[in-house]
């Protein structure tokens, strides 16, 4: 029976967790633009990239 309560407290606690998660991220804007990042993709470069343009990676 002592394992039931554990176990709620645990559950809780977890939830507690997520729902504190949840408003953190709303509160610092991390669900403001939700269409500009997935439209990104879809539009040109403004210059192709060619072997002299390439970025490096060091």
């Amino acid at each position: 029976m002592h394992i039931i309560f554990f176990m709620i407290g645990v559950s809780l606690l977890m939830a507690l967790g997520f729902l504190g998660a949840f408003f953190w991220a709303m509160k610092t804007g991390q669900q403001d633009d939700l269409y500009t990042p997935s439209m990104r993709m879809l539009l040109d470069d403004e210059t192709p990239v060619t072997p002299e343009t390439e970025p490096t990676v060091l």
